[in-house]
C-alpha cells in the first residue's frame, strides 16, 4: 500500500473519532475524558505555536505562555471588567496575544540560538511578576473568574459553551481552522521563506529575504496561535490565572513538541495527547506522575530523536519507498555518462 493511502486512512479514521468523541468515549469510557479531549486539543494548538517557530523558522522560544496568558486575559478582563460579549471578548484576546508578540518581537528576533530563548523567557517572567504584583487586576494567582456569555443567539433562545457538547465541537472547529490555516502558510512562499530561514538565514538573506522581517511576522503569527489558545482554555476553565504565565508552562509545549515531532505539523498534537493522557492516568494512582513524564520524555528523546511523528515518517519510507531509493542511482549514473 501506498503512504499515502495509509496516511489518508489514519487521517479518516483519526477524523471520524474526533467527530463522534461526546458520544463515543462515554459509551467506552466516561464522560470525564471528553473534557479531556477537549483540553488536549487546546494545548495541542499552544504547542503548534511553538512548533511554527522551532520546526519551521528555527527559533527556540520558552515565552509561548506570555501570549497564551495574554489570550487568557483578554478574553477574562473583557467580559468581567469591561462587560464584552463573547466574540468581542475573544477578538480582543487574540488581538492582545499578538500586540504583545509584535512588541516582544521587535526586540527577541534580532537574537538567534540560546540568546534568543533567554530573551523570550525574560520577557515572560517580566510580565507573568507583574501579572501577580497586579492582583486587583488580574487577580494575580488567584485569577479571575466569569460567567461564561452565550456564543450565539437564535430567536431569542441562548447557545453556549456551557452545553458540553457544543463546547467541544466549538474548541475542535477552532482548533482544527488554526491547524489548517498553518498548514496552508507552511505550504506557501512565505512558508517556504520560514524554512529557508531554518535551513540557513545566511544563505536566506543572500538570495533576497529579509530575515527579520520573516522572523517577526512567525513570531507574531505563533503568538496569534497561543493566544487563541488561551482564549480557549480561558472559556473553557472559565477563568484566567497568571500562573499560565510563567516559563515552566512554556516548556512543557516544548517538550511536547519535541517529542511529537517538532517541523511536522501533527506531531505537537501527537505529543500533547500522549503527556496528557499519561499523566491523567498515572496520576489517578500515584502522586509523582511527573517522574513517569519525565522518563518518557527522555526515552523519546533517544529513541525517536525526530518525535514519534518523525519515526513514524522513517518507518514510511523504509516500508513504501523502497522503489524510489533503489531507482535513484541509476537516473544519477546515466548522467554522470559522457
Amino acid at each position: 500500500m501506498r503512504r499515502r493511502s495509509i496516511e489518508m486512512a489514519l487521517a479518516a479514521a483519526g477524523a471520524a473519532f474526533l467527530v463522534t468523541v461526546p458520544w463515543s468515549i462515554p459509551a467506552l469510557i466516561d464522560n470525564f475524558w471528553v473534557s479531556v479531549i477537549t483540553e488536549i486539543l487546546i494545548w495541542s494548538l499552544f504547542a503548534a505555536s511553538v512548533n511554527l517557530l522551532f520546526g519551521y523558522v528555527g527559533l527556540l522560544s520558552f515565552g509561548q505562555a506570555l501570549y497564551f496568558g495574554f489570550g487568557m486575559y483578554g478574553v477574562a478582563l473583557g467580559i468581567d471588567r469591561l462587560g464584552l460579549s463573547f466574540w468581542p471578548a475573544f477578538g480582543l484576546g487574540i488581538a492582545a496575544a499578538m500586540t504583545m508578540a509584535l512588541v516582544s518581537g521587535i526586540f527577541a528576533v534580532r537574537l538567534s540560538w540560546h540568546y534568543f530563548a533567554i530573551i523570550t523567557v525574560v520577557f515572560s517572567l517580566i510580565f507573568y511578576f507583574l501579572a501577580v504584583s497586579m492582583k486587583p487586576l488580574t487577580g494575580g494567582d488567584d485569577g479571575i473568574n466569569f460567567t461564561l456569555p452565550p456564543v450565539f443567539r437564535f430567536d431569542g433562545k441562548a447557545i453556549g459553551l456551557t452545553d458540553p457538547t457544543f463546547q467541544y465541537f466549538f474548541v475542535l472547529a477552532v482548533v482544527s481552522l488554526c491547524f489548517f490555516l498553518m498548514y496552508r502558510l507552511i505550504n506557501s512562499p512565505l512558508g517556504k521563506g520560514f524554512l529557508a530561514i531554518r535551513d540557513n538565514n545566511l544563505r536566506a538573506s543572500l538570495i533576497g529575504l529579509n530575515v527579520y522581517a520573516l522572523r517577526l511576522i512567525a513570531f507574531v503569527m505563533a503568538g496569534c496561535l497561543a493566544g487563541v489558545s488561551g482564549a480557549l482554555f480561558a472559556f473553557f476553565g472559565r477563568y484566567a490565572s497568571a500562573t499560565y504565565m510563567f516559563y515552566q508552562v512554556s516548556g512543557e509545549a516544548v517538550v511536547w513538541t519535541i517529542v511529537g515531532g517538532a517541523g511536522t505539523m501533527f506531531g505537537p498534537l501527537v505529543g500533547t495527547a500522549l503527556f496528557i493522557v499519561i499523566r491523567e492516568i498515572v496520576s489517578s494512582h500515584w502522586e509523582h506522575h511527573s517522574l513517569i513524564v519525565g522518563l518518557l520524555a527522555i526515552l523519546s528523546v533517544i529513541f525517536a530523536p525526530r518525535g514519534i511523528v518523525g519515526l513514524w515518517n522513517s518507518w514510511m519510507i523504509r516500508l513504501t519507498g523502497r522503489e524510489t531509493v533503489k531507482k535513484a542511482p541509476s537516473r544519477l549514473t546515466l548522467r554522470a555518462e559522457p
